[in-house]
């Protein structure tokens, strides 16, 4: 598999379960199970992508897999996870509401 499919991978499944982390811990941001995990997932693997734009040497070590970049991805793809479903779930209640 190549080094940037592994990234996706990692950036998807962090922001997965920061989506999931966040919502726990903001019940006005819980969109249910399902939707964290998608909204985390899209927002974990966009943040991961910016970080890499932003970041040359991420670009840089993405030709290979190592921890240095395994970790940035998973960091960046869990906050942008978590800020995404929190995001997602307040737009939703203010909705809700109105």
């Amino acid at each position: 598999m190549s080094a940037m499919i592994i990234n996706l991978i990692l950036q998807a499944i962090a922001g997965a379960i920061g989506g999931n982390a966040a919502a726990a811990g903001l019940d006005k941001a819980d969109l249910g199970r399902a939707a964290n995990t998608i909204a985390g997932a899209i927002g974990g693997v966009a943040a991961g992508q910016i970080v890499s734009a932003l970041l040359p040497t991420l670009v840089a070590a993405a030709s290979g897999v190592d921890i240095k970049t395994v970790v940035a991805q998973l960091v960046a793809g869990g906050v942008g996870g978590a800020v995404t479903t929190v995001i997602v779930g307040m737009i939703k209640n203010l909705a809700a509401k109105s």
